[in-house]
């Protein structure tokens, strides 16, 4: 791989700091305006681009949405693998779940009214593929859930793991900044009660 093509490189990895300041933009203003109500210029403008400067790093406003989607979708399923794999027995893996998906839900609000309300914008591809990575990982909690409870029927455990998302994934939205600690303990304490697992 020669140096220009190197991720490495300065040029590169400044047109990845703008990609990245571009998603995190998009994020902030989907969410406050919705998926329809914000414009290539406006999604520029935020970073302190041109509108037609944002073609450089997505095809459109649309393969901004699937970035955005799909990356946290992948995100979720990449890092619930690796919290599972990293833990020695399945309630320890529970509770690390717990945690894990209760900082991503403090740290990305808009990210998630964004996939709550924009989710029908993607392409049908687009929206496959996450709802594809949802069910994923769906499935690594149901799987650690069964091991929890071998006696629960699988239909039960997978709307507990539901029940818990709705739960985690709602709370961030009315959550200030200066409470995250106090919210971050109910959340955990709550989704382990939901799943059946008394808190650590």
């Amino acid at each position: 791989m020669s140096s220009k093509q190197s991720p490495s490189t300065p040029r590169s990895q400044a047109k990845a700091d703008r990609r990245t300041a571009l998603l995190g933009a998009a994020a902030t203003l989907f969410a406050r305006s919705g998926f329809n109500g914000v414009s290539i210029e406006d999604l520029g403008a935020a970073v302190g681009v041109s509108g037609p400067a944002v073609y450089r790093h997505f095809t459109g406003k649309q393969a901004v949405l699937a970035a955005l989607l799909v990356g946290v979708s992948e995100d979720l399923v990449a890092g619930g693998r690796t919290v599972v794999i990293a833990t020695t027995n399945a309630a320890t893996a529970l509770h690390c779940l717990v945690r894990f998906h209760v900082d991503f839900a403090l740290a990305n609000p808009d990210v998630i009214r964004v996939q709550d309300r924009d989710l029908d914008s993607l392409a049908v591809s687009d929206r496959h593929r996450v709802r594809a990575l949802q069910r994923e990982y769906v499935e690594l909690w149901v799987q650690v859930l069964q091991r929890v409870h071998p006696t629960v029927d699988e239909a039960q455990l997978r709307i507990r793991a539901h029940a818990t998302f709705g739960l985690v994934n709602s709370t961030p939205h009315s959550a200030r900044a200066s409470v995250q600690p106090a919210v971050r303990a109910l959340l955990e304490e709550m989704a382990l009660a939901a799943l059946g697992l008394p808190g650590a």
